[in-house]
């Protein structure tokens, strides 16, 4: 079986390319869906949160507010190296547990903070990257996802640069066209990859 990581930054379509592929009948692990599991009430995540960040990080209900976190985290580096300690090892073991569950030609994991250690963690035959201009990213953070344009361009100097993510992976993929290019450039990588078809 393949395993192939799809890493992008926030706003390039990594997620578009992940919904592709289920579509298509792959098995499709999303670290992002995985993080909000990890830090439900009530697990050792969310308790570690609760202590590194008090309980004005906590909603009413004590679930963890996402959306004050963030408001911290993409405005203060410390925070992000703080958030980032406690969440990435619980979902690490969680993307390890669905791969040894996975079956079939390939599995793919969608990993947005991708990293060259994951090469080894998580046994990948290869590594691609969706990507944007940050400018097309702003854009669409802005007004697709309903961002001001302080805190998405906060969000994006939180993150690797294009060019930083390139060097890690193996190929690239444009997500400056259509919807139709970028599938294009899916086929070829699949078929590329050998589990494709012509």
């Amino acid at each position: 079986m393949k395993t192939v990581a799809i890493a992008g930054g926030i706003g390039a379509g990594k997620s578009v390319l992940a919904e592709r592929l289920t579509t298509l009948g792959w098995p499709v692990i999303d670290a992002d869906v995985i993080a909000r599991r990890v830090v439900e009430k009530g697990e050792p995540a969310w308790r570690a949160l609760r202590d590194a960040f008090g309980t004005a990080a906590m909603d009413e209900d004590g679930e963890l507010d996402r959306k004050f976190v963030a408001d911290i985290v993409f405005h203060d580096p410390s925070a992000l190296r703080r958030l980032n300690h406690i969440t990435h090892g619980p979902i690490g073991e969680e993307i390890v547990r669905e791969l040894n569950a996975a079956h079939g030609p390939a599995v793919f994991v969608a990993l947005p903070l991708f990293r060259s250690e994951h090469r080894s963690v998580f046994h990948l035959d290869e590594a691609w990257a969706v990507q944007v201009e940050p400018s097309t990213a702003l854009e669409r953070l802005c007004a697709q996802r309903g961002f001001n344009e302080n805190d998405a361009r906060a969000r994006l100097a939180a993150q690797m640069s294009n060019d930083e993510r390139a060097v890690l992976v193996d190929r690239v993929l444009w997500n400056e066209g259509t919807l139709d290019d970028l599938y294009a450039q899916l086929d070829a990588a699949m078929i590329e990859l050998g589990i494709g078809r012509d």
